[in-house]
């Protein structure tokens, strides 16, 4: 009884086999070689800066010219010249760096709470609660969302009940600026030295009751920018670093040291 059995199954198996081979020679999909070849040099962060996916999806965009050749932001201008060379292509010239960077100065110290938190460390948890602890409706809640949300540990939580950013490690992928639902976080050009650590939009005496260093909207800076690279937009300076020179004028006069 058993060896019938077996030449049954044997039997079962041999024809399925062989359905499965004809199937996968029939629908069988050619894969272009330059996509793997383009995988292989790319990072493997697979932290959708490029828009794309996962690295996989990039470089089938990339090989079809669908997608630049420096979209790869934490493999940079190495990478960017090494898929020019598969392709056969010229490499980009410049490749632009640009990092994260957080636009809050109320820590622990400075900005006051409606309450203690003690929840979740999660901001978006955190945000849903009465709007969050912080009495300011536009600073870090300090949760730490975009500590857990950054792929190559570029974030830390500092003493102070904020985010550090290590700038020379970040390569600017985006994930923490999506990650933080205050928008306390932006991704700017690694060349841009001074920035705002201010998002609030209301003005000076509301700023005050919140925070003790907060945009005031005192325009200080607005007027003794030598490059006029400064404006107020919403209660809020703004700097343009395409007109900054980072000459650092605007840090020695701002009263409340919101300008770093």
């Amino acid at each position: 009884m058993i060896i019938p059995a077996v030449v049954s199954l044997g039997s079962l198996g041999l024809i399925f086999g062989g359905i499965l081979a004809y199937a996968a020679q029939k629908f069988a999909v050619d894969i272009d070689p330059k996509i793997e070849e383009v995988q292989e040099v790319l990072a493997g962060a697979n932290c959708g800066a490029c828009g794309y996916a996962g690295c996989a999806q990039f470089a089938e965009a990339v090989v079809a010219g669908e997608a630049p050749l420096n979209g790869c932001t934490p493999g940079g201008a190495n990478v960017a010249a090494q898929i020019a060379e598969i392709l056969g292509t010229e490499a980009p010239t410049e490749q632009t760096r640009y990092v994260a960077q957080l636009l809050c100065v109320g820590d622990c110290n400075t900005a006051k709470r409606k309450y203690i938190y003690d929840g979740v460390a999660d901001c978006k948890l955190a945000l849903a609660l009465q709007g969050g602890p912080n009495a300011c409706d536009y600073g870090c809640l300090g949760l730490g969302s975009c500590v857990d949300a950054c792929p190559i540990e570029a974030i830390t939580m500092g003493p102070n009940g904020l985010p550090q950013i290590d700038t020379d490690l970040c390569y600017g992928c985006g994930l923490c600026k999506r990650a933080c639902p205050r928008r306390v976080i932006e991704i700017v050009n690694a060349e841009s030295v001074h920035h705002v650590r201010c998002k609030s939009q209301d003005k000076g005496k509301q700023v005050r009751t919140v925070c003790d260093r907060g945009c005031i909207g005192c325009k200080l800076c607005v007027k003794n920018c030598p490059q006029e690279a400064i404006s107020m937009v919403d209660n809020l300076a703004v700097i343009d670093s395409e007109l900054c020179n980072n000459c650092g004028t605007c840090v020695e006069v701002c009263p409340q040291k919101t300008i770093v």
